[in-house]
């Protein structure tokens, strides 16, 4: 199977939550403001149970890898990799869900594709600003808190190309909290 078949089955999404003013975390990865953001009365996951289901793997840096290692219990059932150009270990109970790997995106698609892995959700800021970058983002998921933060990690930064949207619906939910959804109209264009 050659890249370009490899690249048209593969698709990678975002879900992701956001400060109103744009922010995913504080600038030391604090995400204190998500649970004081005025979602109270707010139930259900927002629809992320849904969407893991259709997901094979996760793709993350190596920053939200230690940021979700902070939260405690493992919360991802799918296999994990995470983007890194150092080695580091991966602790002994995790070692049969975590996997480290390097290269660019374009290259870590087409590995997970010969694996079997199709449907990516890929995490994290630099990770998922490289994947919209190389053009291999197919859906965006935001979900944006009513709050402003001022200052902390941006979600998206510097692009080669202008991307084009389509917005595919928006939902809202009590305590303010507003997620929309857009398809990625000119993916693999940006390269």
């Amino acid at each position: 199977m050659d890249e370009a078949q490899n690249n048209l089955k593969s698709k990678v999404s975002v879900f992701i939550g956001t400060s109103l003013d744009g922010f995913i975390a504080r600038t030391d990865g604090n995400l204190d403001w998500m649970q004081e953001s005025g979602n109270e009365g707010a139930s259900g996951d927002y629809g992320y149970e849904a969407f893991m289901v259709r997901i094979d793997a996760i793709v993350m840096g190596r920053k939200t890898f230690e940021k979700v290692l902070s939260f405690g219990a493992w919360p991802y059932q799918k296999p994990v990799f995470v983007l890194t150009n150092r080695h580091f270990k991966i602790q002994a109970e995790l070692s049969d869900k975590v996997e480290t790997m390097a290269g660019t995106p374009r290259e870590v698609v087409d590995r997970l594709a010969k694996r079997g892995l199709l449907h990516l959700y890929v995490d994290g800021g630099q990770t998922i600003q490289g994947f919209l970058s190389a053009g291999l983002v197919d859906e965006l998921i935001i979900s944006q808190l009513p709050i402003l933060i001022g200052n902390g990690i941006p979600l998206f930064g510097p692009l080669p190309a202008d991307i084009r949207l389509r917005h595919l619906g928006t939902r809202t939910f009590p305590g303010g909290m507003v997620q929309s959804t857009y398809r990625v109209e000119n993916r693999h264009s940006q390269t």
